[in-house]
């Protein structure tokens, strides 16, 4: 488990480094664009060879088409061709691409960078995400091929031109470079349970803030590998309202992928809290209310996993909900929520005690699966249509959260405006929102109702293939508690055995 969590799949260090080269090229570009000629800036990015001959980049032909130039000799271009081809002319106030690292860390959230003198003193403010907020981590969990990759990780938009056109990582010229630094976190781990179930691990997008789904190809290679009358359990991260409706909505749109039956796990005691259970804070003792028997509280939290099975049946798929239960859960409460999610329509609730007893403790689970599997005859529905304008998709989904509506700060308005304009807006929603509550405040559990949803701000993902509005106050880099966990991690300096991470 130590090295599964360190560095064994190695994904994150390669998008790390190549979010960061995307990131480093284009403020190099600004700063180098801003102190040259068109003619000495032209004659640095296509310079001649030993022979003193000239000869643009694979990479950059697809940068003169795009601009209009039909030309693939660079001592054929006009010197208005040449300003065209060379000077990406990016506004710096349009960047949306920013750095990244895999460390939570609050004060990189907003930094200013060019502060060094020889920098001439050309400053801007930009911030950090973590890592696995990067679009070239979607990218990896949402490609079919390598050659689909290339096509995405080109195709990235880091922000527009001075005339408002979008610019490209392939206008950059990182295209290829991106690709080669990403050849081999394609690939799949393959690794396996304690019982010798294969597993593969691959990708890890965050649900709360990207599409929060295992990737298409561990998918793709999976269901080769077990045949047609095997089955393949993929990952869909926190809810019906994150990574449920990403999963569809998005995943399965570019997997060409049909889901047979989705499982919702369920406890006792998150049911408890969301029926009005005291706070549950990290670090603290679980409060006596969550370890003795209280049907009526669970009762009043199961209208939190109605409206999940409610979402999830919307798009055709048997429903099953997984009961993981806890030692101090009674026959009464683990009974009601049954019957909850039997009377909401889910095809079967079956109690789970595979974390005490291993595989034989879902036995059932897996027979309810089989049968869910066998009798799925419903087509695939989708949330909404591609076609729709932006706002028309996202109001869309802030409905199935049970929202009211939906409020636009200024910059989200602009951007709206902005990636309509770029042709944009036909690309699905990816909302990033709280994980902990239907709405966009993490403390209204249950159902929440009456509100209305907040878009901050809005990016585009064009590459991985979406547009995510940022909801609320959600963060796309965390921050340290108090009390971190590394107090208790160490290494055993005569076995090697890492301490504290079980």
């Amino acid at each position: 488990m130590e090295e599964f969590n360190l560095h064994l799949t190695g994904d994150i260090h390669a998008i790390t480094a190549a979010n960061n080269l995307l990131a480093a090229a284009i403020d190099a570009r600004i700063f180098h664009e801003a102190t040259q000629s068109d003619k000495a800036l032209f004659n640095r990015l296509c310079p001649a060879n030993f022979y003193g001959k000239r000869a643009f980049a694979k990479v950059m032909l697809g940068r003169l088409k795009r601009v209009g130039i039909e030309k693939t000799d660079p001592n054929q271009l006009t010197p208005e061709e040449v300003k065209k081809f060379a000077r990406l002319d990016i506004d710096p106030e349009t960047i949306t691409w920013r750095r990244v690292m895999d460390v939570n860390d609050r004060f990189l959230r907003k930094v200013t960078i060019g502060q060094g003198s020889e920098e001439k003193g050309m400053t801007r403010e930009t911030g950090f995400d973590i890592s696995v907020a990067s679009e070239i981590m979607a990218v990896l969990a949402l490609t079919t091929s390598l050659a689909d990759m290339r096509e995405r990780l080109g195709k990235m938009v880091i922000g527009s031109s001075r005339a408002g056109d979008p610019v490209t990582a392939d206008d950059l010229g990182l295209g290829g470079a991106l690709t080669v630094l990403m050849k081999d976190a394609i690939h799949p781990t393959l690794m396996q349970t304690l019982e010798g179930t294969p597993v593969f691990v691959h990708a890890g997008p965050f649900a709360n803030i990207a599409h929060g789904n295992s990737s298409i190809v561990a998918d793709q290679i999976a269901l080769k590998l077990v045949g047609s009358e095997g089955f393949v359990v993929t990952e869909a991260g926190f809810g019906a309202d994150i990574g449920t409706e990403k999963f569809f909505n998005i995943k399965c749109r570019y997997s060409g992928l049909t889901p047979q039956c989705a499982i919702i796990v369920a406890t006792v005691r998150a049911l408890k809290m969301h029926g009005g259970g005291p706070e549950v804070v990290a670090g603290k003792p679980l409060d006596l209310a969550y370890k003795s028997e209280n049907v009526e509280l669970v009762r009043a939290g199961c209208g939190n996993l109605v409206k999940h099975i409610e979402n999830t049946r919307a798009y055709g798929v048997n429903v099953i909900v997984a009961i993981n239960m806890f030692s101090t859960d009674t026959e009464a409460e683990l009974g009601a929520v049954k019957s909850a999610a039997l009377d909401a329509g889910a095809f079967d609730a079956v109690v789970c005690t595979h974390y005490a007893h291993g595989g034989e403790g879902a036995v059932e689970l897996g027979y309810a699966v089989q049968r869910a599997c066998e009798r799925h005859s419903a087509p695939l529905k989708f949330l909404y249509p591609r076609e729709i304008s932006i706002k028309e998709k996202i109001a869309l989904i802030a409905k199935s959260y049970g929202a009211d509506g939906v409020e636009y700060s200024p910059e989200a308005e602009k951007k709206i405006e902005i990636y309509s304009r770029q042709g944009f807006s036909n690309l699905p929603i990816c909302v990033a929102k709280t994980q902990y509550s239907f709405s966009h405040q993490p403390e209204r559990k249950g159902v929440p109702k009456g509100f209305v949803l907040p878009i901050r701000d809005i990016r585009a993902s064009v590459g991985a293939g979406f547009i995510y509005p940022l909801v609320g106050t959600m963060s796309t880099m965390p921050g340290l508690p108090t009390r971190p966990c590394f107090y208790d991690i160490d290494l055993d300096l005569a076995t090697g055995k890492v301490l504290g991470l079980s």
